[in-house]
This record gives structure tokens, sequence and C-alpha cells, in this order.
């Protein structure tokens, strides 16, 4: 199998496969290793090999790939809602609290992962598309809640800012954040901080 053949094979993943595409598509572990020693593909991480100088790489293909499993959260959801103008340093993500910590060392992307127990991953989530790639986020009201939870561990001013432009957005959703906030256990927070804007 030639270096174009593999290429275009590759492009059909994204430029990113797991070893059971590699497989399925008679790619080798020879050939995967000379593959690496040419650097043509280099190794993300166990079981994931990615096209090095691929074209159409970007970070949410590698987010789905990755991390099929999980949802864009706090920082990242801000700046996806508009709710801050500043860049997360890693994607924020939820994973569920049983996640092997070991998935998310990894030197790219660079992913801060939020363990949440399995029963708060099932409700807010939306599907939404970031350069053409399906991404699974938590939305407005529970992204809110999630930052009124770890007010203490955010910095004041993006804090703020979320919570202000949350109020101002027409599309907020009062009723679904309150419930939210009861699931969570968390009322009489939101009432004391958002309940005084409304």
């Amino acid at each position: 199998m030639d270096i174009n053949s593999i290429r275009k094979i590759f492009d059909i993943y994204d430029g990113v496969m797991k070893w059971n595409e590699l497989v399925e598509n008679n790619i080798t572990v020879r050939i995967i290793e000379n593959l690496i020693n040419q650097r043509y593909v280099e190794k993300m991480k166990f079981g994931y090999y990615q096209w090095i100088d691929n074209p159409i790489f970007s970070e949410p293909i590698l987010i789905n790939k990755l991390f099929p499993d999980a949802i864009i959260c706090m920082e990242s959801a801000l700046q996806y809602y508009k709710y801050t103008d500043r860049t997360p340093s890693a994607w924020n993500i939820a994973v569920d609290k049983n996640s092997s910590k070991s998935r998310f060392r990894i030197e790219h992307p660079i992913v801060k992962p939020y363990y949440i127990p399995s029963e708060q991953m099932s409700f807010g989530v939306d599907l939404i598309e970031i350069e053409n790639v399906k991404l699974k986020i938590f939305n407005r009201e529970r992204t809110i809640i999630d930052c009124l939870r770890r007010e203490n561990k955010m910095d004041a001013e993006v804090f703020n800012k979320a919570i202000q432009a949350y109020i101002k957005d027409p599309r907020k959703n009062i009723p679904r954040l309150m419930d939210y906030a009861k699931r969570l256990r968390i009322e009489y927070k939101v009432r004391r901080m958002i309940g005084i804007w409304l």
C-alpha cells in the first residue's frame, strides 16, 4: 500500500484514525510504524493516530474523535454563547466521573475535564456545529447553573460578565434555569444572584 493510498484513507476519517479503523482498512502495525518513523503519522494517544500535515485538521474534529462522550461546558460554553470575550486556554469538557483520567493526558488539543456524575450528564445538552463538526454542549441555562455552582473556582470577572450577559440575553429561559437549579439543589443561590435582575 503506497503513501498516497494511505493518505486518502486517513482523509476519509478527517485525518485521525482509531486502531480498529486501521485494522478494518488493512493498515498493519508494521505500516503504521513505518509511517511514524517517516513522520507522516503521529500517535496521539493509545489507539489513536493522526496524519501530521492533514489540511482539514481542526481541534473540533479531534475533540469529537477523541472524546465522543464529552460535553462542552464552563468557559468553552460561555465563549460559544458569547457570554465571555476570553478564549479559554483549554477545551472545557464535561465527562462521566468514572472516566479514566489518563484519557485526557494529551498534548493537543489541551483539554480540561470536569468529572460529573452520570445522572447530571443527561440533561441540558444541545447539539451544535463548530467548523462543520457536530459537538455536544450544555445549553445556556445549564452552563449558567454550572458557573454558579463553581463560582469560587472561576475568575471573578469572567463569572460576573457571564451572569450579566445571560440576564441580558433575549434567548434565556428562566423556567428551565429554575428547573435545573432545583435538580442541582442551588435554587436559593439562583434566586439571590439572578432573581434580583429579573
